[in-house]
Order: structure tokens, then C-alpha cells, then sequence
């Protein structure tokens, strides 16, 4: 009879976590060669995609994605450099003077030589001709046939490439010598799922597609050496992987092949000079670095793999287990940008800018990679919580701190306070590229974010969020998760109601603003100056020496977080008392003994734009 309970309640433990009901997606699977013309920068390109509808309804449509065509003048991303208030200085020229400063758009002085393009040339599908138009950087595809709803179908294309000046992310001849760093280079299949068809014009923002298998063949000079997603199936015909190689050509040129499972973008980067060096973290995590060599790189780098490896022991332990055998850190690209089981960052940095960097886009792995997370909406989702991640293991793994501050990111919180003091602050449930300026969405996705992941741990405690993150990975890894479905983990794992949280953070430019008034010698208030209602942690310390802690819970909570083993509270009696309402904005707190100091939240993760207020000292 014990043993059928213990079944029992554990089928409801499963039940309660079940991911949503009816949950789909999309897949593809990608086998492409290219065919370099290095002294052109052009590529041929053969593909045949074979795309698996889960929808549960027919298709008569499909699009892709022709990213290298915003690289030309008069493309939407062009115009948004000319009018947007302060442009990506990477993507702009300066034309003026000191006294007259004026920008202009790099892509708008592109010639027929050094712009970006593709080229369909030939599309079937299942051998039938299909018809199809560009428009912009989306490709519209009418289909021959149908896609019935749990049917597959192939793709076959061929197209022609030109691979655009370096500009932003893509392109040939980086200011650092790389020779390709071949980002969005292939024609990619848009996402469709509950939302849609995601058209979204390469503007300049981030991507969103479906998870597939890649196979991936690169017909280059044999001088190169290529760094690239996915794991090299010939190290021993090429050239930098394998010391005992024999290289392999005909007619002076290489071939690679790469091959990568269920990821949902794949990146390389080739170069002349290119050097591979290899380390494997204590989890079986196989790390290629490749870079140029020189006295700007080569003894950075190598000291950056042991922190690289030890990167992904970490993470695993704290986010999920990382499930591909190879992550690639190539040099190339314009700063910093995360692929499938691979990266491209600019390296001629510090040790612990290479490091610091490193860790944000392995970061992604997670919170992009393997939860396919929309980017061109949900940016906070992707940039903050990787921007925790790489955080906390810079302070653990890079700078070796055992205990971590409450709030391991004071920094995040300013930025975002700023932010939100400035009048530039937006919805940060804004779509992506609609930002007014490029200094609202930076701070929104990599500081806000952040805060709403610390401030989360505020309202549940440090250790449920600790659990939200490893169950959010049991139930939605290789998935396409939204804000949502985190905050229904978040809930489940903590028992609290968190509507109201994520609804004003996300959806509002509500701030939080808390005050002590009206101090008394048993007794004082808590005013919410502003009109964001939060659970309050406050921290009395009487005249006789000792402290108490009063926890105020909110009435939307419909919960109260446990108590937290935090240094601030060590030692310090909880009491926990009735929960505000957030349309009272003053709590009164009575006490037993003469206050001296009075402190809200001494943790720091509540993001008051005012903390001067927070404190009353006698």
C-alpha cells in the first residue's frame, strides 16, 4: 500500500511540472555544400532541406531567411542607421567635424563588389518546381504541394552568395584580419509555431528558428583553417586539428565537413592563420579555441581555456547539463555573437575581457541555444539571464569567490535604475528592433533582464530560483519556451503567484519606490512612493543590539517565499507578517522594543530607483 502511494504522488510531482498541453514544433534538417570563391568572396551553395510540419494544420507557404541581403544600400537596416538617434558606431562612418558631428550608414557606401547578397538561382520541392520571391531579406515560397499537418517534405536549392564587407556580425576582412566570419550565411527557414510565420526584416536585432540537424560540407583554399559549429567529421584531411594530418586537396582546395545535432543556427569562420587549440572540461565537453596568432592574442588564449573548460562544469551544475560533445570559441565577427556549439567574438583583448566574453556567449548555449528562445521579442529573456549566468561564473570560476553577495550584480541594478530615471525607457516586451534608441534596448536585455532574474529570487528566495532554473531545463530543453512558461516553473517550484511580477516588469515602465516614514519608538511605516507593489524584506535593529527581520508578503503572492540563508539574516529572528494589499500604499509595523535603524531590503535586490529613503537611522 506504501509503495502504490509513493507511485502515486509521484506521478502528481510529474503531473504538476507537465510542460503546457499541446505543445508542437517544427524541424529541419539541413545537408549543404559550398563551394568558396576566395578571390571573389562569393560562395555556390547546394542545399536540401528536408522540413517536418508538427503544426497540426496544412502549409501552403514557407519562407526563409536571406540575411546578407540587408548588407546593400537602401535596405532597411541602411535607413535604420540614417535615422535612428544613436547608431551602432561599428555600422557607421564619421563624415563630419568635431564641431559638426554627423554619421553615415557603412552599408550605404557599399559598391557592387563588397555588398551582401543571395541569389536563389534554382528551389524544387519534392522534385516539382515551387515559385518564390525576395522581398527585402525574406523569401516567399509557394508551395508545389501542400504540407499536410505530421507530413515531411524536401527542399532542394541552389543559390549564389556574396559574402558583404564586415559590417555587422557576417562578412570578409574583420578589423582584426579575419578573412570570413560566415554568420546568417545560409538561406534559413523561418520559424513558424503558435505565433505564426516570424518575418521579421534583418534590421539589426536577433533570430529565432526551428531546431534541426546540420550537415555542412566546405569546399575552400587548402590554406585555410575553418572553426565551426558542429563537430569536424575529417580532422585528419585538414588542415589544424590533428597534428599527424595529411591534408587532402584537389586542385588546391579542401574539404570540411561538419555535422551538428539539434541546434537551430549554425556559424564558421576561416582564416590563413588560424591556430586550434583543444581542452576538455572535467564533463566531457570537448573546447576548440581558434585564433590568430600574435602578441595581442596567443598568450591570452591560452590562458583562457582553462577558464573556458571550467565554464561548463559550472553551468552544468547550476543550469543543466551542456548537451552537445564541442563547443568552438572562433576569432572573428565584430564583438560577440552566440551559434549553435559555437561562438565568434573579436580577440585581441585582456584576459579578462576574452574571459568575460567567452562566458557571455557560452552562457547562450543555454538561455538561446537550448531553449530556443524568440530574440526578436523576448530579448531580456535571452540577454539577461545569460548575462546572470555569465556573472555568476565570472565571480565563482574566474575571479574564485566562495560566497557571493546577495546581489551578485549591483552593477545590472544601477544600469537598469538609470534606465528607468532617464525618460528612454520602453516596454521591454517591445519588439526587439522597435526600440527608439539603441541605448534603451542595450540596458533593457542585458540589465534588466538580469535584475528581473535577481529580484525573482527576492520575491521566491535564492534557493527556488536556484530550482527554477535546473526544472525550466528538464522540461525545456530543446524547446521554444516564452516568458510564460518560465514564470509557470517559477510558480510551481515555489508555490507563489507571480502574475502581477513578470506582467509590470515586462509590460510597463513601472517603478519600484519604497520608503520608511514615520518612525516611532515601537513602531514605523513602509509607503510605496511610486506604483509597483512588492514583498518586502525589512531589517530592524533596536537599541539593545538586537535585529529582527519582518517580512511583508503581497496579497497577489498567494504564498510567502521561506526564509533565506542569506550573511544579511544570519542570526537575525523572521517574522512573518500579514500581507500587504497594493492598493494601500502605507504598512504599518509595530515592534517590541526601541528602534534604532531601520533597513529595506540590506540585500540590495529590490531594484528601488531611490534607495536614499530604504534606511532610517536614529
Amino acid at each position: 500500500m506504501r509503495k502504490f502511494t509513493l507511485l502515486i504522488c509521484l506521478f502528481l510531482v510529474q503531473l504538476a511540472f507537465a510542460q503546457r498541453k499541446g505543445y508542437w514544433q517544427q524541424k529541419v534538417d539541413y545537408k549543404m555544400t559550398i563551394d568558396i570563391k576566395d578571390d571573389l568572396y562569393q560562395y555556390d551553395g547546394k542545399m536540401k532541406l528536408k522540413y517536418t510540419n508538427n503544426s497540426g494544420q496544412s502549409l501552403n507557404k514557407v519562407y526563409f531567411h536571406l540575411y546578407f541581403n540587408a548588407f546593400q544600400p537602401k535596405s532597411m537596416m541602411d535607413y535604420r542607421l540614417a535615422n535612428i538617434a544613436d547608431p551602432d558606431k561599428r555600422m557607421v562612418s564619421n563624415i563630419g567635424t568635431k564641431e559638426n558631428p554627423k554619421m553615415q550608414s557603412r552599408i550605404a557606401t557599399l559598391g557592387n563588389d563588397n555588398i551582401g547578397y543571395q541569389k536563389i538561382i534554382a528551389l524544387t520541392q519534392n522534385g516539382k518546381s515551387t515559385s518564390y520571391k525576395v522581398d527585402g531579406t525574406i523569401l516567399e515560397v509557394t508551395l508545389a504541394t501542400p504540407i499536410k499537418p505530421g507530413k515531411s517534405t524536401t527542399f532542394e536549392m541552389v543559390w549564389e552568395a556574396q559574402v558583404p564587407e564586415q559590417i555587422r556580425r557576417s562578412g570578409r576582412n574583420s578589423k582584426e584580419g579575419v578573412a570570413y566570419s560566415m554568420t546568417q550565411w545560409y538561406p534559413k527557414m523561418a520559424q513558424f509555431d503558435d505565433f505564426g510565420w516570424h518575418l521579421d526584416e534583418y534590421v539589426g536585432r536577433e533570430f529565432i528558428a526551428p531546431f534541426g540537424n546540420f550537415d555542412v560540407t566546405i569546399n575552400i583554399g587548402k590554406d585555410y583553417v575553418i572553426g565551426s559549429s558542429g563537430v569536424l567529421q575529417n580532422p585528419k584531411d585538414v588542415k589544424g586539428y590533428d597534428k599527424n594530418a595529411k591534408i587532402v586537396e584537389k586542385n588546391g582546395r579542401v574539404s570540411w565537413n561538419f555535422k551538428a545535432t539539434n541546434i537551430h543556427d549554425f556559424a564558421w569562420a576561416a582564416d590563413k592563420d588560424f591556430v586550434v587549440d583543444e581542452g576538455t572540461s572535467k564533463g566531457g565537453v570537448k573546447v576548440y579555441l581558434v585564433y590568430k596568432p600574435g602578441e595581442k592574442t596567443t598568450k591570452v588564449w591560452k590562458e583562457a581555456m582553462p577558464y573556458t573548460t571550467a565554464f561548463f562544469d559550472y553551468a552544468a551544475q547550476k543550469f543543466g547539463a551542456y548537451p552537445w560533445p564541442t563547443y568552438t570559441v572562433v576569432q572573428g565577427g565584430d564583438g560577440g555573437m552566440e551559434y549553435g556549439t559555437a561562438t565568434l567574438i573579436t580577440g585581441e583583448r585582456n584576459l579578462a575581457s576574452l574571459v568575460g566574453v567567452i562566458y557571455h556567449e557560452a552562457a547562450h548555449s543555454w538561455y538561446q541555444h537550448l531553449f530556443g528562445i524568440n530574440e526578436t521579442v523576448d530579448e531580456w529573456f535571452d540577454e539577461g539571464f545569460t548575462s546572470y549566468i555569465e556573472n555568476l561564473a565570472s565571480l565563482q570560476v574566474f575571479e574564485k569567490q566562495t560566497t557571493l553577495p546577495s546581489n551578485p550584480n549591483l552593477d545590472a541594478s544601477k544600469g537598469y535604475i538609470n534606465l528607468a530615471l532617464s525618460g528612454k525607457e520602453e516596454p521591454a516586451s517591445l519588439l526587439a528592433d522597435y526600440y527608439n534608441t539603441n541605448y534603451a534596448y542595450s540596458l533593457e536585455a542585458y540589465y534588466k533582464g538580469q535584475v528581473l532574474a535577481i529580484q525573482l529570487g527576492y520575491i521566491i528566495g535564492q534557493d527556488n530560483l536556484d530550482k527554477t532554473f535546473l526544472e525550466f531545463y528538464k522540461q525545456w530543453k530543446f524547446k521554444h519556451p516564452t516568458p510564460n512558461d518560465f514564470k509557470r516553473v517559477a510558480e510551481e517550484v515555489s508555490g507563489i503567484n507571480l502574475k502581477w511580477y513578470f506582467n509590470l516588469f515586462i509590460n510597463t515602465t513601472r517603478k519600484i519606490d519604497y520608503a520608511v516614514e514615520n518612525v516611532q519608538s515601537n513602531s514605523f511605516a513602509v509607503a510605496n512612493k511610486s506604483d509597483f507593489a512588492m514583498p518586502l524584506d525589512v531589517l530592524v535593529e533596536y537599541t539593545d543590539g538586537t535585529k529582527e527581520l519582518f517580512y511583508i508578503p503581497l496579497r497577489e503572492m498567494r504564498g510567502e517565499k521561506p526564509a533565506e540563508n542569506l550573511i544579511e539574516y544570519k542570526g537575525v529572528k523572521r517574522t512573518v507578517l500579514t500581507d500587504a494589499f497594493w492598493t494601500n500604499p502605507v504598512y504599518e509595523v509595530k515592534t517590541s522594543k526601541e528602534v534604532k535603524q531601520i533597513t529595506i531590503d540590506p540585500t540590495k535586490r529590490l531594484a528601488d530607483v531611490d534607495y536614499t529613503n530604504n534606511v532610517f537611522t536614529k
